[in-house]
């Protein structure tokens, strides 16, 4: 019974002597297609094409003899290793690395990548590695078949972006095309591929200390004063409500975040700081320019929509979490009715709040309402200079994953 299996990571070049002495003494080879037909594969070696790692796992654990894996690129990124290191097969792994393919895809595009973030998509993924892709400037997707750059095109619509698109890296066939995210469906890409996903606002230009998005990026706090966003905020925007909103919300990488009634984009930029995609919709068209410019300034990605809810939300895509800032009972039902995981808003009177209670209950949520009192106080004199006074909703459905 095998206890011991190499991995060897390939990337089109040359295997390393290493990697040959172990494929040399290999009695049972696993790998996809184009693995197999390597020369230095021995020919009397079993041969497991490379579908379930899992499956494949289990014949290497059972094999009596000597087992490698192949693997495109480095194995232990998003690869095989994680599944063969799992306990219930009993196997010690030792491994042979290459370039990733993530790297290499970054090194034809002559991009640094320490800045990006990387995301694998397959269909149950697509929708969050889009997601990903929406809130942020640089963005590798490892991609899989049905979540391939004509899907992630399709599902990036509203938002611009240039795609860079590695097909078949390490082979003969590689091929490298630059596109506009909106012209990715318009073509078939060959698998294996990995996108790059680029553009919007970039935040910073020089190297930084922690790979992907810097969490020391802007100012502190979940919540700006309001003196951040130019003054001026509507009462549903103030800062202890909008602290509230985000800490029943709990908006992440990941998500998508509608923001209804925006005002002036202060909760949509701070829901967008932490992370998530963000649709910022408003029926003023002043509303959504401040927004737009709120947005720029503070260095984030989101989508600004000009509408009026509940009818401009119908083609807007599936969210995560909403916050309802206008819009009353109708535009919550409505919301309610596509079945986001959590909705916040608020109510002025008492009966306005149980109007919505009762109707997020009867929709399946678990409904939470807090009256909120807030005093600010000048603390040169210790007087009072403004007070606001809010009940808070929360709906979560407790039948999902929150």
């Amino acid at each position: 019974m095998a206890d011991r299996v190499t991995v060897i990571g390939w990337d089109g070049s040359p295997l390393t002597a290493a990697a040959r002495a172990a494929l040399g003494a290999a009695t049972l080879v696993a790998g996809a297609a184009h693995h197999l037909q390597l020369p230095e594969v021995p020919a009397g070696a079993e041969r497991i094409r490379l579908g379930s790692v899992a499956l494949a796992a289990r014949r290497v654990a059972g094999h009596r003899g000597t087992a490698v894996v192949l693997a495109d690129g480095d194995p232990g990124f998003f690869g095989v290793v994680r599944t063969l290191r799992a306990p219930e097969f009993g196997l010690e792994v030792e491994v042979v690395p290459a370039v990733s393919s993530v790297a290499a895809a970054f090194a034809r595009a002559g991009m640094p990548w320490d800045d990006a973030h990387v995301v694998v998509a397959h269909p149950r993924t697509l929708r969050r590695a889009v997601n990903v892709c929406r809130a942020h400037t640089k963005v590798a997707v490892l991609t899989s078949p049905g979540a391939g750059p004509a899907e992630l095109g399709l599902l990036m619509e509203g938002v611009h972006r240039t795609f860079v698109i590695c097909e078949e890296l390490g082979t003969a066939r590689e091929q490298v095309s630059v596109v506009t995210s909106d012209r990715a469906a318009d073509h078939t890409w060959r698998d294996p591929n990995v996108v790059i996903v680029a553009g919007g606002q970039a935040t910073t230009t020089s190297g930084g200390w922690i790979a992907g998005r810097d969490p020391a990026a802007g100012p502190r706090g979940w919540t700006l004063p309001a003196d951040a966003y130019g003054g001026g905020l509507g009462e549903g925007e103030r800062e202890p409500l909008r602290v509230s909103q985000l800490a029943r919300l709990g908006p992440r990488l990941g998500d998508l975040v509608w923001d209804i009634g925006c005002g002036s984009g202060a909760f949509a930029v701070e829901a967008a700081r932490a992370g998530a995609a963000v649709i910022a919709v408003d029926s003023d068209p002043r509303a959504c320019a401040r927004t737009d410019s709120t947005a720029r300034r503070h260095g984030v990605q989101l989508q600004v929509v000009h509408g009026t809810a509940p009818q401009v939300l119908e083609d807007l895509p599936e969210p995560d979490v909403v916050r309802v800032g206008g819009g009353g009972a109708a535009v919550v039902l409505a919301v309610a009715d596509r079945r986001p995981q959590r909705i916040v808003t608020h109510a002025a009177t008492r009966d306005a709040a149980e109007r919505i209670g009762r109707e997020l209950t009867e929709h399946g949520y678990r409904v939470e309402c807090a009256l909120l009192q807030s005093v600010e106080l000048d603390t040169k004199v210790w007087t009072e200079t403004e007070r606001s006074v809010a009940f808070l909703l929360s709906g979560v459905l407790p039948t999902r994953t929150t």
